[in-house]
């Protein structure tokens, strides 16, 4: 036998094609050629397996070796080749039976010595491979990540040896298992811990029960992105597809996968010197951004304004639609990015425009150019604008007068209201279109006429007209109601703010 094929897996986003390792022994010169668009980790890939056979007792043979990586046109990356490639030479030599290994898919980098490294983005392997009806021979390193697909047959080794006696019937590997106890981790920040704001805590309600984009604006020290971090505890668990989803992101970027952040709503966070490539993915291989890394969670932009301009605008489409494509001249690739914006920022260049404190020394110029900063179509698509105001000292102090609410509390109400919508429409009301918005949203004839009198008075988009019937929908259904009231629009009404604040600048 002089030519065998094994199956493995390229990374492709959040993909992972199938990628057929051929492995061709022939007379000639002694030597091994890569073909296929390796990159230079690949390519780098005849060293480490050469060592790796000749270190674990195998003939590594004396002939001209050429490896195939098919389909020739699909950019291969990364170290996850060593280990088809290492056994497809065994095979074509007659070091292994040929004919088993077509029932598996390998991926693994190999050390010098024939021990097994992970590799980045497991996860979509394994899902594929599933989907293809084959079994999964992975590092024992990814494991417990590959064990997050519990159809997937997935088997690990820690050594390359182990692997081989496994094909040859000697000693059978172990199926992936995960040691970690998988629960969603309750976060240790309460709402409860924020003092007075019962404004601000009521919009962050509204925005947990109907996943809507929010910004606050106020001073400095007024709670705001102390309020932004209380949002995961009152939003309801995500589910088995959701979490794989965002394990599935997680296993592709950078920092890969940790199984202990299983079913943990993602809180993004990045700083303002961000580029566009961190926030929105980009690089080669293309790699997710802040944005995909936050999908089915929340993105927090704290001092929003100082971020770039160019930054802020790449994150109108991805608001819309719930993806990013990027597009570059040699490939194109797709992440997942249905993230819920969180946003804070001051209301002056100072910070201390409006503060009864009197600090503020902006001209309206200034305060013009300020919020300026962020364009006209990027705060349509932001559902809610809520003003945090500078609290009085006694209410900073724990006093019995003051009423305290616990997250457990509010996350109740929010799962209701979920519930409620996911029984009506089958989705949150963010994520309704316009067809579908206009289907579930019963408007009583006054509040019907009080929103067309604020479209003309604050000249406002088609956009935010729709986004204000989606706030007082949500409004509605944590009252339980059908109908969208007057009393239900005017507080929808409220949450935007910036609209007024700009026409009075």
């Amino acid at each position: 036998m002089t030519l065998a094929i094994v199956y493995s897996r390229a990374a492709a986003g959040i993909t992972a094609p199938l990628v057929t390792v051929e492995v061709h022994l022939s007379n000639g010169m002694a030597g091994l050629s890569i073909v296929g668009l390796p990159e230079a980790a690949v390519k780098e890939s005849k060293d480490r397996v050469r060592s790796a056979l000749m270190n674990t007792q195998f003939e590594f043979p004396c002939r001209r070796i050429t490896i195939n990586l098919a389909p020739a046109d699909l950019p291969k990356e990364g170290g996850r080749f060593d280990l088809p490639i290492a056994l497809g030479i065994l095979a074509a030599s007659g070091q292994l039976p040929p004919d088993v290994l077509l029932e598996y898919e390998f991926a693994g980098e190999l050390a010098l010595s024939g021990e097994l490294r992970p590799i980045r983005g497991v996860l979509p392997v394994a899902l594929s491979t599933y989907q293809s009806g084959r079994r999964l021979i992975i590092p024992d390193y990814n494991a417990q990540e590959a064990a997050l697909v519990p159809q997937a047959q997935a088997l690990s080794a820690k050594h390359l040896l182990e692997v081989c006696a496994h094909l040859r019937g000697e000693q059978p590997l172990s199926a992936c298992s995960s040691q970690l106890t998988l629960q969603p981790n309750d976060p240790a920040d309460d709402l409860a811990d924020v003092k007075g704001q019962p404004h601000a805590k009521r919009a962050l309600e509204i925005a947990a029960a109907g996943r809507h984009s929010l910004l606050f604006i106020g001073p400095p020290g007024t709670g705001k992105t102390m309020l932004a971090s209380r949002l995961p505890s009152i939003l309801p668990e995500i589910d088995d597809r959701a979490a794989l989803e965002v394990a599935a992101i997680a296993s592709v970027s950078n920092n890969g996968f940790n199984p202990i952040e299983w079913k943990r709503i993602p809180f993004r966070s990045p700083h303002h010197s961000s580029s566009s490539v961190a926030l929105v993915g980009g690089g080669r291989p293309p790699r997710p951004g802040e944005i995909s890394l936050a999908h089915n969670g929340i993105l927090f932009l704290d001092e929003f304004p100082e971020f770039s301009r160019h930054v802020l605008e790449s994150l109108r489409e991805p608001l819309e639609s719930g993806c990013i494509t990027i597009s570059r001249a040699a490939f194109q690739t797709m992440f997942p990015a249905q993230f819920q914006l969180i946003a804070a920022m001051n209301p002056c260049p100072c910070g201390y425009a409006g503060s009864a404190s009197d600090h503020c020394r902006c001209t309206k110029e200034q305060i013009q150019r300020y919020i300026g900063k962020i364009s006209g179509p990027l705060l349509d698509r932001i559902d809610m604008h809520v003003e945090v105001a500078r609290l009085p000292p006694s209410m900073l102090a724990n006093t019995p007068q003051q009423p305290i609410e616990f997250s457990k509390e509010v996350r109740q109400r929010v799962i209701k209201a979920r519930n409620y919508q996911l029984a009506r429409q089958g989705k949150c009301n963010t994520l309704l279109t316009v067809p579908e918005l206009d289907h579930v949203a019963d408007i009583q004839p006054e509040a019907l006429t009080l929103l067309n009198q604020v479209m003309t008075r604050f000249n406002l988009s088609a956009r935010v007209y729709h986004r204000i019937i989606k706030v007082a929908r949500t409004i509605a259904d944590l009252e339980g109601i059908a109908a969208i009231s007057q009393a239900h629009l005017s507080e929808a009404l409220q949450y935007r703010c910036l609209d007024r604040m700009k026409n009075d600048v």
